[in-house]
């Protein structure tokens, strides 16, 4: 079995690109995090390897990530960023095509306004990557949800997309029902994955209890089952409120706990879901 940790960051801090990471509550991540810093985390838990995600809004990130994978084998895929707005779209995607471990793309829709996701040519853009064979990573909010729900996805027959952090409900505030009512619809969507990922910087970073995610996982779990669910462990994010392995027990305790296929939850879907070959590890 391969395990996959299917979402963490890289950066060279730059605390102008990087204002998001604010002080001083975030300050213990306010550095540079480098493969070197993340390989022996992944060989102390067991992990094959992971996919690197965009943290930054540019085709600079997206060619800093590639670099990285290029010389480090562990990276087996990247989440990119490219403008799916942009008329020149084809030609920047005919440039990146050359780099097999470009897996897919994400725009950082949690910061933009509902109505962006459904303007035409963002709606246009996601397609063409699809249509070539990327992946799109949503990453929002629970107040983009009805959006998701009701409008974006029906404008995709056969879409590939994954669902970031479980869309990041209000943990810290215990709120449920609507972000339940909302994930449960988005689930039946047959070709729509879920990242258990992300879920401690959504709740009370300094005093969090496992029994906090229960809810949450359940009806994860439950609407998408065991084939469409993908670990990651949004490091070095998650730092800001748990260890790796901290975060890490959480779901590996409640996959335990259930009888559910640890195999295809730390690996297997995440390597189906961004297209990894075998011959990859």
């Amino acid at each position: 079995m391969v395990r996959l940790d299917a979402h963490q960051h890289f950066w060279h801090f730059d605390p102008i690109r990087d204002s998001w990471i604010t002080e001083p509550d975030m300050s213990n991540i306010r550095r540079n995090f480098m493969p070197d810093d993340l390989l022996p985390i992944l060989q102390k838990n067991n992990f094959d390897g992971c996919i690197a995600v965009q943290a930054d809004q540019s085709e600079a990130e997206t060619k800093f990530l590639l670099e990285l994978a290029e010389k480090n084998n562990f990276i087996k895929g990247v989440v990119g960023w490219i403008d799916l707005k942009a008329d020149n779209l084809e030609e920047r995607l005919d440039y990146f095509s050359q780099f097999p471990k470009l897996k897919g793309f994400r725009h950082i829709l949690q910061s933009e306004k509902p109505e962006f996701m459904l303007e035409r040519n963002f709606i246009e853009g996601v397609n063409f990557i699809l249509k070539k064979g990327y992946t799109y990573d949503i990453l929002v909010y629970p107040r983009h949800l009805k959006a998701i729900k009701s409008k974006f996805l029906r404008f995709f027959d056969y879409p590939t997309f994954v669902i970031d952090h479980i869309a990041k409900p209000y943990i810290k505030q215990g709120l449920f029902k609507d972000w339940a009512k909302n994930m449960k619809v988005i689930a039946k969507r047959e070709h729509v994955y879920c990242k258990v990922s992300g879920m401690v910087t959504e709740a009370d970073w300094r005093n969090w209890k496992e029994e906090d995610f229960n809810h949450y996982l359940d009806v994860i779990f439950e609407s998408f089952g065991e084939d469409r669910i993908i670990y990651g462990s949004d490091w070095p994010v998650c730092l800001v409120a748990a260890t790796y392995e901290q975060q890490l027990s959480i779901i590996q305790n409640y996959v335990s706990r259930n009888k559910i296929d640890a195999g295809k939850i730390f690996g297997e879907n995440a390597k189906d879901f961004y297209r990894i070959k075998k011959t990859d590890f």
